[in-house]
């Protein structure tokens, strides 16, 4: 059984050709089986986001099943298949295995080490499973991407580093006060980040969120969803003192907050630390606020400089991931050879042992007058033969299984054999 992957990503195809090519969460079912219904696809899974599309198949046809997977993708979506072709990438074999744990290892990803990819193909195999278009090659071979990627994320620190702005300034507050227990965040303005910037607070222990903007209605709207509460934007300034952290973003043409005023919040708050996150372009915190002592003014550029800092270190744990991945799919591609090969072994032997069995019938029903020593001495014999002749055979398929001309000598012994695989699911870990 050969691994198949046919797809495009962002890195392939631009955003209007992904989203013609994408899959309905909704509407999984009939895909997938037209997919498994293709005449070289043994197994299927669609992997569907909106950064990439992706075809999983076992197939004992590698190029029969590259053609054909192309060929469904095209149809399926209604459209040209040359137009399609220049986006879709085809892999084979290990490179199928180290593309999959890759991905899902988040190391193909927009944002290398996001965490969302890993539950996005745990979703893409769960479809497959329901509808029953997996076997026990994609079972096993899903189950032991799921393994890669954990640990991944457990022998490295890929995801440790904030990439985003708005997770950035948390990282930020965390180093400043240590924990974000307890404590208080204002909202000047609802631009989007400020507001993204607020959600990772709350789920990261901050105790509140105080929210004020030139449009009650709108300050109003937010809190409610922050379950906070909503000040008019002239009331801001005396409720300053009350909070810990302070985000901003108004769009005002000049600064709505100056060192005097913020000499005077600190005094209030008895010099207790202040985290001020201006996000605004221009700027609403005048910049010598930074110089006052306990309070720690950050604009959007200096967290633009951490976002890419730790995008460097992110990149250089991948390098570490990369050789967890070359570990892991040396482990699964013997797993895969050897489940072909000692079932074609099984399959050789039974096939002789067939034969020689029923020559002996013959044999013995034309000589009748056989005793039983001599029936035993043409028992050993023949077993005797076909042990020889199996021997050679037998030796080379064991000694190519983890070579890369190893599943041809299994093509070749099946088909000159003419053998019938009897493959038994076998789903549990790989050792």
């Amino acid at each position: 059984m050969n691994i198949i992957v046919v797809g495009l990503s962002h890195k392939t195809a631009p955003v209007e050709i992904r989203e013609r090519v994408a899959f309905a969460p909704t509407d999984m079912g009939r895909p997938l089986h037209e997919m498994r219904a293709l005449p070289a696809v043994a197994e299927a899974i669609i992997v569907s986001t909106c950064n990439r599309v992706e075809l999983y198949a076992g197939t004992h046809a590698p190029e029969a099943c590259v053609g054909q997977l192309k060929a469904f993708l095209a149809a399926y979506h209604g459209i040209p298949a040359e137009q399609l072709e220049e986006h879709l990438y085809d892999y084979q074999g290990e490179e199928a295995i180290r593309h999959v744990f890759r991905v899902s290892s988040s190391l193909d990803s927009m944002v290398i080490g996001e965490p969302q990819i890993l539950g996005q193909i745990k979703t893409a195999y769960g479809y497959a499973t329901e509808h029953k278009t997996v076997g026990s090659v994609l079972n096993r071979f899903l189950h032991k991407a799921f393994s890669v990627a954990k640990r991944v994320r457990t022998e490295t620190d890929i995801a440790s580093n904030a990439v985003s702005v708005s997770f950035a300034a948390v990282e930020l507050a965390r180093k400043i006060f240590g924990s974000l227990d307890g404590k208080k965040v204002m909202l000047i303005g609802a631009g989007e980040m400020c507001e993204l910037a607020a959600r990772h607070f709350l789920n990261n222990g901050a105790a509140s969120v105080m929210v004020t903007n030139r449009t009650l209605e709108r300050a109003i709207k937010l809190a409610e969803e922050f379950q906070g509460q909503a000040i008019p934007f002239e009331e801001f300034p005396q409720r300053l003192h009350q909070v810990d952290i302070v985000l901003t973003s108004t769009g005002a043409p000049h600064f709505i907050l100056g060192q005097e005023k913020m000499e005077e919040v600190i005094r209030q708050r008895k010099n207790k630390p202040m985290f001020l996150i201006d996000i605004a372009v221009p700027r609403d915190i005048d910049p010598k606020v930074n110089k006052i002592d306990n309070i720690y003014l950050y604009d959007v550029d200096d967290l633009q400089g951490v976002v890419q800092a730790n995008l460097k270190e992110r990149h250089k744990e991948a390098k570490k991931a990369e050789v967890i991945i070359d570990q892991e799919i040396g482990q699964f591609s013997r797993w895969l050879e050897n489940r072909d090969v000692v079932p074609t072994i099984v399959a050789l032997r039974k096939k002789f042992e067939e034969i020689r069995q029923g020559e002996l019938q013959k044999t013995f029903s034309n000589l009748k007058d056989l005793g039983p020593k001599e029936r035993q001495a043409i028992e050993a014999l023949t077993a005797a033969i076909v042990n020889k002749m199996l021997h050679p055979p037998t030796s080379v398929l064991k000694q190519n299984q983890e070579t890369a001309s190893g599943s041809d000598y299994v093509d070749a012994v099946r088909t000159l054999f003419d053998l019938e695989i009897a493959q038994e699911e076998d789903d549990s870990e790989i050792s």
